[in-house]
């Protein structure tokens, strides 16, 4: 019979394990769990979506300071310790189901995990792909390398540019190994998530906007005018570098999120909308 396989590394998975698991590396350390918790300013009124909640120790910090909380975690046997820590708890909810396969919470929620590493762009994506979601802010704890990317000045991937139209991305600080149980073999840090009071592009164009990110970063490294060929005429690609302040050899890679916007805006007034980038359809795998 042949062998499963992690849906998004190809790893062999052993016997009872979900698509996505990667083996999770627990947090022990209790100034650690209580500083998460701290920086996602949680009040009695707020709904707190936990994902890969392991044996509780930071879901028993959540629920004494969350109106709701939503632990997720697959793994039967850290389901039956968390059940019987969060048991004295009533707004706790004990919810056993694959991370990638849960529904989002309807209402405003908050995020506070501390996510398996091999599925970090995954459980992404899943949050802030859709700015219309519940989400207001969160507080995850990922792979170091993953959270250098999301909050990279330089931007070399579509769906991260996409994010910070509508979302704060923060990279707080790192945080040893020694504080897990396993020690994980990558270096860890925090990375705070906050919804712009005011989003750069309204939610309403967000697969126009996920159009034209995918489009002009093909290759982040090359320059403005080669990136966007196409989609403006020469004369309206000088009036936009000089609305952006910027050179001919400028990386578009390189720009602001601000920046972003003003290509954006420039390119829903005046350029025919039948030129526009279209946001391609991912095959169902």
């Amino acid at each position: 019979m042949a062998k499963r396989t992690h849906k998004y590394s190809n790893k062999k998975l052993s016997r009872g394990e979900p698509p996505n698991f990667s083996g999770q590396h627990l947090m022990h350390n209790k100034k650690l769990l209580h500083e998460i918790v701290d920086r996602a300013n949680l009040s009695k009124k707020d709904t707190v979506l936990e994902l890969g909640a392991g044996n509780g120790a930071l879901t028993t910090v959540l629920n004494e300071r969350a109106g709701k909380v939503l632990a997720v975690e697959y793994d039967s046997k850290f389901v039956e310790i968390l059940k019987r820590k969060a048991g004295q708890y009533q707004n706790t909810k004990i919810i056993q189901q694959d991370i990638m396969k849960i529904h989002l919470p309807r209402e405003k929620f908050i995020v506070v995990s501390n996510i398996p590493y091999s599925i970090t762009t995954p459980i992404m994506k899943m949050l802030l792909n859709n700015p219309s979601n519940g989400l207001q802010r969160g507080v995850i704890v990922m792979e170091k390398g993953a959270a250098r990317r999301f909050t990279s000045k330089f931007v070399k991937n579509p769906y991260v540019l996409v994010w910070r139209m509508w979302f704060d991305l923060l990279y707080v600080k790192e945080i040893s190994r020694e504080y897990f149980s396993p020690p994980p073999r990558v270096d860890s840090a925090i990375l705070v998530i906050k919804r712009k009071v005011k989003p750069i592009v309204s939610y309403k164009y967000y697969a126009t906007f996920h159009g034209l990110a995918e489009y002009a970063l093909k290759k982040p490294n090359t320059p403005i005018d080669n990136a966007l060929k196409g989609i403006f005429t020469s004369p309206q690609m000088k009036k936009l570098k000089r609305s952006l302040s910027i050179k001919n050899e400028t990386p578009i890679g390189c720009l602001t999120e601000s920046q972003w916007g003003i290509i954006f805006d420039t390119m829903t007034k005046y350029v025919q909308q039948h030129l526009w980038p279209r946001l391609k359809k991912k095959k169902q795998q």
